[in-house]
């Protein structure tokens, strides 16, 4: 039985990017916008990448702190106010607060669980109901290659990474029925501001354990993006794909 299509046309469809004013997520906002898709971009605190988001891509910036349940609930409905039903989520705002754990505070443990993973659920929560309703949807989650190995001086970011993975694969099974894709994305070291402002020696000894020898670009994980987002990749579900050079493979 061929799939059901949608009856929506894709400059119609509205996608949702959180940390969508840089980084990777500027590149996803960017390539959705591409494809003709309506873009909102969340972000929490840098007014001048929003605005320069804004300028660059014509995409809608909105100030959201996605790890607030309530502030995630009240910015869907603004959004599809605004532009309309959200049909495309993409999950990408992460932050790092590094420390070993027999160091690491209660307050470094919350702060990237609750930006990282409980912004996941809060998100899903406030769009899935309208997907299920229309048996449509799309939902990428960007985990990480620590999420997948672990690394040093981030169970943190590591547990909150791995538990991106284990969420997609529950939300898909129960989701795929509806018509609702879920799926993650794995990067592994990218060329953004935050691996810019690493090390050198650093960054040279972590580029000679990638075998692609060299760190991978905020276009290429995009590019994975706008793939999963399709309509025509609705047998794609439950997925993690990584894209890390062949620095780690499972």
């Amino acid at each position: 039985m061929p799939p059901k299509t949608p009856n929506i046309p894709t400059d119609k469809q509205v996608a949702l990017v959180t940390g969508g004013t840089r980084g990777i997520g500027l590149a996803i906002t960017k390539a959705l916008r591409a494809e003709g898709y309506k873009v909102a971009a969340l972000y929490h605190g840098n007014e001048t990448a929003a605005k320069n988001c804004e300028r660059e891509t014509e995409a809608k910036s909105f100030k959201v702190d996605v790890a607030d349940f309530s502030a995630c609930q009240t910015a869907v409905d603004k959004i599809e106010k605004t532009l309309g039903p959200v049909t495309i989520l993409v999950n990408n705002a992460g932050i790092t607060q590094d420390s070993v754990l027999h160091k690491m505070t209660p307050d470094q443990w919350h702060a990237v669980i609750e930006t990282n993973l409980t912004s996941c659920f809060s998100l899903c929560r406030a769009v899935v109901p309208g997907m299920r309703e229309r048996e449509y949807g799309r939902i990428v989650n960007i985990s990480s290659i620590n999420g997948q190995k672990g690394q040093f001086g981030q169970t943190n970011y590591s547990a909150a990474k791995a538990g991106m993975i284990g969420f997609t694969k529950a939300l898909a099974l129960e989701s795929a029925a509806k018509g609702i894709t879920v799926n993650a994305i794995c990067p592994g070291y990218i060329e953004t501001e935050m691996t810019a402002a690493m090390r050198s020696d650093i960054l040279q000894a972590i580029i000679r354990h990638i075998p692609a020898g060299r760190m991978g670009c905020t276009e290429e994980i995009a590019h994975i993006v706008t793939f999963l987002a399709s309509e025509k990749t609705g047998f794609i579900n439950g997925a993690t794909i990584s894209a890390n050079g062949g620095q780690y493979m499972i």
